[in-house]
C-alpha cells in the first residue's frame, strides 16, 4: 500500500508584505542531488519528516527545485556595512527564501537555501557553495544551538553534483537553513537609502510582529524596536565572548534584528585566550577580532539606528537624542551580561560583591592571556579544582606563583563546582577538528563529521571514548578560515 507524499505548506508572508525587498527566483537545477547530512530533530520541529526528506522529492526541495504549490521563493534585498565601508545593494547573492514553515513552539520559521545559484544580487559570483563551507554552518550551528546560544540553524547539506571552482574544483553543495528569519541591519539600511519612509515602516512593523511584539505596545514602537534588538544583541555577543567564539565577519548584514548568530562562514573557536584572536583570511586589519566583537556590536546597532531614525520622531534632532540614549544602553546590558556569565564560569555566588567578583576575572583573564591557556579546557580544569584537584589547573600555567595566587584567592570563595560544569562545556567545535571533519565529508566520508556532530551537541556532558574531542589542537598562529564565496 502506498504513502501519499506529505504536504508541505511555506508561507510567503516577507514576499507578500515587502514585495521591494523581494525578487522571485527559482534555484538552479541541481544535476545529482545527494542528501550528506539532516537534522531529523529540527526536521521535526517544523513540521517536515525526516524520512520523506531523505526521499527523492524531499531532497529536491531541500536543494529548491521542488517548490510546493503556494511557494514563493525569492531573493532578499539588503544593504551592509561590510569591514566598515557601505555598500548599497547586497542581497541574497547566493541564496533564496523559499519561505516560512510553522515551528511547533507557534512561531514561523524561515526555510533559507544557500548555494541554490545565481540572483540579481550576485556581482559577477556564481551563486553556488561548497561542501567544505557548508558542512562548516551545519556543524558550529548545531553546536551553538546545544550551547544554548541563539542561531540560525542548518537543516541539512546537500551535495549538488556540479563543481564549484574556487582556488581548486571542488564538490558543490547547498545548505538548508532553518531561522527565526533573515531581517537584518543591512535589510533596514537598504529601505532608509530609498527615502520610502512607508517601506520603511512596513519593514519595521513586520520585524515587530515577529521578533518584538511587545514593542507594538510602546507609546513609541519604533523606538522600542531599537531597544529590544539592543538588548538582544547585547546578550547574544556576551555569550559569544564567554564560549570563546570568534564570528569572524560582524558586517552589518550579519547582525540580525532577531539576535540569532547568523552565518557561519569564517569563523571559529578560540584555542588558547587571545583577545586579539582572528581567523577570519580576510580579516587583514582584525577588525572583528575576537576581544573587539562587543564594540562592532555597537558600531552596528548605531548604523540600525540611523536607519530608524525617520520612524523615531519626525524631528530628527530628537530622533538622534532618544536613539543615542537608547543605544546606551548597550554597554551596561552587555557588561550586565557578561559579567553574570563569567560569575557563573567561575562557581561564584550570584550576591558575591562586585569588588571582589570584578578584579577575580580580570586577574583570570591576563594570566590566560600572558600564559596562552587554553580558553574551553581551563574552566573544566577549574571545575576539578573546586573539588579540590588543583593540579590540573595549576600545569597549564608557566606562572605558576600568579595563578597559585589566584587560586588561592578564588578557592576562599567556595566556588560551585557543579554549577561550574553546567555552564562550562567539554567539547566544542575545536578547529582542527573542523578541518578534519570537513576534508573527510569533501572526500565523501561523513564518518568525521557525525562523530564531532555527536560531541558538540551534547558539549556539557563528558564522555568516555571522545579524550580527543576535549583536548586542545595544535597550536597555529597562521590558522584562517574562509567563506566559501
Amino acid at each position: 500500500m502506498s504513502t501519499a507524499p506529505p504536504t508541505v505548506v511555506l508561507g510567503d508572508e516577507f514576499a507578500r508584505t515587502l514585495p521591494e525587498l523581494a525578487l522571485p527566483r527559482q534555484a538552479d537545477e541541481a544535476p545529482a542531488p545527494h542528501l550528506l547530512v539532516l537534522d531529523e530533530r529540527l526536521a521535526a520541529e517544523v513540521g517536515l519528516d525526516p524520512d520523506w526528506l531523505r526521499g527523492p522529492e524531499g531532497v529536491r526541495l531541500l536543494v529548491g527545485n521542488h517548490v510546493p504549490d503556494g511557494a514563493t521563493p525569492v531573493a532578499q534585498a539588503y544593504a551592509g556595512h561590510q569591514f566598515g565601508h557601505y555598500s548599497p545593494r547586497l542581497g541574497d547573492g547566493r541564496a533564496l527564501l523559499l519561505g516560512e514553515l510553522a515551528h511547533v513552539d507557534g512561531h514561523p520559521r524561515d526555510l533559507h537555501l544557500k548555494g541554490s545559484g545565481r540572483t540579481p544580487f550576485s556581482r559577477g559570483g556564481d551563486g553556488l557553495a561548497a561542501v567544505g563551507p557548508m558542512l562548516r554552518e551545519h556543524v558550529v550551528g548545531a553546536a551553538m544551538h546545544a550551547l544554548g546560544i541563539p542561531t540560525t540553524r542548518s537543516l541539512a547539506v546537500v551535495a549538488t553534483g556540479r563543481p564549484v571552482r574556487r582556488e581548486t574544483v571542488l564538490p558543490g553543495a547547498v545548505l538548508a537553513r532553518i531561522a527565526s528569519s533573515h531581517l537584518r541591519v543591512g535589510t533596514f539600511q537598504y529601505a532608509r537609502a530609498t527615502d520610502d519612509v512607508d517601506l520603511l515602516r512596513r519593514l519595521a512593523d513586520h520585524a515587530i510582529a515577529r521578533h518584538h511584539p511587545a514593542a507594538a505596545r510602546a507609546a513609541n514602537p519604533y523606538l522600542a524596536l531599537f531597544e529590544a534588538v539592543v538588548a538582544a544583541q547585547a546578550s547574544l555577543v556576551a555569550r559569544w565572548m564567554l564560549v570563546g567564539f570568534v564570528h569572524g565577519v560582524m558586517n552589518t548584514d550579519n547582525t540580525t534584528i532577531s539576535g540569532e548568530t547568523i552565518d557561519y562562514g569564517p569563523c571559529a573557536f578560540l584555542g588558547a585566550f587571545d583577545p586579539t584572536a582572528v581567523y577570519s583570511s580576510i580579516d587583514h586589519a582584525g577588525r572583528y577580532a575576537y576581544g573587539n566583537q562587543p564594540v562592532v556590536a555597537e558600531w552596528n546597532l548605531a548604523r540600525l539606528a540611523e536607519a530608524l531614525l525617520p520612524l523615531v520622531d519626525d524631528d530628527q534632532d530628537r530622533a538622534i537624542a532618544s536613539a543615542v540614549e537608547a543605544l546606551g544602553a548597550f554597554r551596561p546590558a552587555y557588561g550586565a551580561a557578561w559579567s553574570a556569565g563569567m560569575r557563573a564560569k567561575l562557581g561564584l555566588a550570584e550576591g558575591l560583591d562586585d569588588a571582589v567578583a570584578s578584579p577575580l576575572v580580570d586577574d583570570l583573564l591576563v594570566l590566560l592571556r600572558d600564559n596562552r591557556v587554553d580558553h574551553t579546557s581551563f574552566y573544566r580544569r577549574l571545575g576539578d579544582a573546586a573539588r579540590g584537584d588543583v593540579e590540573r589547573a595549576r600545569e597549564v600555567f608557566l606562572d605558576l606563583a600568579g595563578i597559585d595566587g589566584w587560586l588561592a584567592r578564588w578557592r576562599a570563595l567556595a566556588p560551585d563546582a557543579d554549577a561550574m560544569d553546567r555552564v562550562n562545556p567539554v567539547y566544542v567545535p575545536r578547529n582542527h577538528l573542523v578541518e578534519e571533519a570537513l576534508a573527510a565529508g569533501e572526500r565523501g566520508d561523513l564518518g568525521p563529521l557525525e562523530r564531532l556532530l555527536d560531541a558538540v551537541t551534547a558539549p556539557y556532558d563528558e564522555r568516555p571514548g571522545f579524550d580527543r574531542y576535549a583536548a586542545p589542537g595544535p597550536e597555529d598562529p597562521d590558522y584562517r578560515t574562509f567563506c566559501g564565496t
